[in-house]
């Protein structure tokens, strides 16, 4: 069965399927029957991928976790045509690929294989206005962070539902983590549920508002003041 054709299944079937391939069935007096389990891959195309292991939980109200029954992102703002979609309809989106790097500003760093949607493709059909230069990203914990539109289209960021093959875990933001390629792990929000357009290119995040750099770039500062946008 090809792999995307897997994730739409694996999506319908929720929790309940998710902690079968994890951990096995029992029926009666039978005994344990143990499911395939995904695993991850280690390398991609010859380059070494590091593991789910290797993050680290720095989250501000612990792992979340979400209900794909009644999960929906929102995605509203400054846009022509608001919506709100269920893991059903997000699965009908075009797939896309990438080998990105997560650095964190407390000093780790992990290599991995990305798939999941094209945040450009999400906009496609909202239609943001000619207002909006800016979205805001928020999280089912309370958390939000938020970059440029233009930044958003540029570099074709994706928000995440797999990693290394496998689907993404509650630690690491399932359904949807953004991969916030060449920014700041603070960037790289988890247990995505809204993603809002606006017109405020000065919003402040979580970590935003308590001194951490606007703009968040790898390459740019960390903490000495905001930047303007570009």
């Amino acid at each position: 069965m090809p792999r995307r054709t897997l994730l739409l299944v694996v999506s319908a079937l929720g929790l309940a399927a998710t902690a079968l391939l994890a951990f096995g069935w029992s029926s009666g007096d039978q005994e344990t029957r143990a499911l395939p389990r995904e695993v991850e891959i280690t390398d991609y195309e010859g380059v070494a991928l590091g593991s789910i292991d290797d993050f680290r939980e720095n989250s501000i109200k612990g792992v979340q976790e979400i209900d794909p029954a009644t999960y929906q992102l929102v995605v509203d703002g400054l846009v022509s045509q608001p919506a709100s979609y269920t893991l059903e309809d997000l699965a009908t989106f075009q797939r896309s690929e990438k080998l990105v790097t997560l650095h964190c500003v407390e000093g780790w760093s992990v290599q991995a294989l990305w798939e999941g949607i094209r945040l450009v493709d999400l906009l496609d059909q909202v239609g943001p206005s000619e207002e909006a230069n800016t979205i805001i990203f928020h999280a089912s914990d309370g958390y939000t962070t938020s970059m440029s539109l233009v930044t958003v289209r540029s570099r074709d960021l994706i928000i995440a539902d797999r990693i290394n093959d496998v689907t993404l875990p509650a630690q690491l933001g399932y359904p949807f983590q953004l991969v916030a390629e060449d920014k700041w792990g603070y960037k790289w929000i988890r247990w995505l549920t809204r993603i809002e357009l606006s017109d405020d290119p000065g919003h402040q995040g979580f970590w935003e508002s308590r001194g951490f750099n606007n703009i968040g770039d790898t390459d740019g500062p960390i903490m000495d003041g905001f930047l303007e946008r570009e």
